[in-house]
């Protein structure tokens, strides 16, 4: 049996936060969530309290549901962090927030953890420069939805320790998905490809080649994608992809510049699934 951290910490309790938090949880570990606040930290809790029953009642969980919640707190106390074998960072996409984070995270944990942040395109080594320990520090990108999601992109940096990229590689095998391993570069392999992908389905929609629905009905019929780029752009949030594009124009060029539309959707709060609309609607469940 591979192991897994026996403690997790996850600083960030969104959506992303609490799907990390869930795939450690059924792979076994104990898993602390810690946010801003106590209203965040209830929050965050529930997220993972509710994937949990979802997973148990679709019979993709064995364990049941009891058992599994007593793996699980959240709190506000950068103190339950102590002990813990791997804290993750997922906070938004923001450079001062995610460094100010991974600060917060070093104070707490032993020189044995290992620290991860699931920035989706930031640069793990202008990251690592800001830590005392760089060393013990990586990128592991978790995909959305992460409960379905197959892969795990583990990014390096160039101070990173093969030791602590092998114990990742180990550590996403024991949560059943596939480390793809990447050396930082602005977007990695995944949101380098991905972002551009999406990026030009962008245009071609704010050009009138084609409807949102035939554009992603191409990709998915044509190219055997699951879901169409538009699709996932509403998935991903069209803020977040946004700020990531925006991330890669500075660094990679103008084929990464974000259309109008775009800036304009995420202007008139158009932001996707989770506000209800982006390019295309989505009714409250």
């Amino acid at each position: 049996m591979i192991a897994i951290p026996a403690s997790v910490g996850v600083l960030g309790g969104g959506r992303m936060g609490a799907g990390i938090a869930h795939a450690f949880v059924v792979a076994g570990s104990t898993v602390t969530v810690v946010e801003r606040d106590d209203k965040q930290a209830a929050a965050a809790l529930e997220r993972v309290v509710s994937a949990l029953r979802t997973s148990v009642e679709r019979g993709t969980v064995e364990t049941a549901l009891d058992e599994l919640t007593l793996r699980i707190s959240s709190g506000t106390d950068d103190a339950q962090f102590d002990g813990c074998d791997l804290v993750v960072e997922a906070v938004p996409e923001q450079h001062d927030l995610k460094v100010a984070s991974l600060a917060r995270i070093e104070r707490r944990v032993t020189a044995e953890a290992v620290i991860a942040s699931n920035t989706s395109s930031m640069s793990i080594d202008a990251l690592a420069a800001t830590m005392a320990n760089s060393a013990r520090f990586l990128g592991l990108h978790f995909f959305n939805p992460v409960p379905a999601s197959d892969l795990v992109e583990i990014i390096t940096g160039a101070a990173t320790s093969s030791e602590v990229v092998s114990e990742a590689q180990r550590w996403v095998a024991a949560l059943g998905k596939t480390p793809v391993t990447v050396r930082d570069s602005p977007g990695f392999a995944s949101s380098r490809l991905g972002v551009v992908i999406g990026l030009e389905a962008i245009r071609m929609l704010e050009e009138g080649v084609a409807s949102a629905a035939d554009i992603d009905a191409a990709m998915v019929l044509g190219y055997r994608f699951p879901v169409g780029p538009l699709r996932l752009t509403d998935i991903v949030g069209l803020d977040v992809r946004l700020g990531i594009a925006e991330y890669l124009h500075e660094q990679l060029g103008e084929r990464f510049a974000p259309p109008r539309l775009l800036r304009d959707k995420v202007a008139a709060g158009e932001l996707g699934r989770k506000s209800g609309r982006g390019f295309f609607d989505w009714p409250e469940k």
